[in-house]
């Protein structure tokens, strides 16, 4: 299994909480994290996209994780941030912010420390997680981030991202010129 091998390989996690629970995302697929600022709206973007940011001038989609695991959208507070995030995109790094309800810590895992998912019990499809590590009398849900950002959010965040490119934008029929009444 090839989760199992990037597990292995990877031994320090970013770790966040998203609606009581505490997730982690390895840590060198973790680009920054941002204090919650201004987040632009976009429309027709599906419900997880929660807008895009402006990172030094880079337009950088933002999805709520919560929605994305099918809890109430998260509530912005004092604590809440973007982690910005790697991910892969058909073999191309796409950068994408993750929203969080706080940051916690750095987590260092040793394999050893790693139990593979349950086929139950979890808010996280199975497929998308690399495993559950051992945090004291706890667990932490380790995000397969490429596999929980699915095609659906990298495709809109592709498009959000690079709206000049018409292959990029779905549905778009404004191709033609509109006259306007005089």
């Amino acid at each position: 299994m090839a989760s199992q091998a990037t597990v292995a390989e990877q031994t320090q996690y970013l770790g966040f909480v998203v609606a009581d629970e505490e997730y982690a995302i390895g840590i060198l697929r973790v680009r920054e994290i941002l204090e919650y600022d201004t987040i632009t709206k976009v429309p027709t973007t599906p419900p997880s996209i929660r807008g895009v940011i402006n990172l030094r001038g880079r337009v950088v989609p933002v999805v709520d994780l919560a929605v994305k695991l099918g809890l109430p959208e998260s509530e912005v507070t004092k604590r809440t941030c973007i982690v910005v995030v790697e991910v892969d995109l058909e073999g191309e790094r796409t950068v994408m912010g993750v929203l969080a309800d706080a940051v916690s810590q750095v987590i260092d895992l040793p394999a050893s420390e790693v139990e593979p998912p349950p086929s139950f019990g979890t808010r996280v499809r199975v497929d998308c997680l690399l495993g559950m590590g051992r945090a004291g009398k706890k667990f932490v849900l380790l995000l397969d981030i490429d596999k929980v950002l699915s095609a659906e959010e990298l495709a809109a965040a592709q498009s959000v991202a690079d709206p000049a490119n018409p292959e990029t934008r779905e549905g778009d029929s404004t191709t033609g010129s509109v006259d306007l009444p005089s």
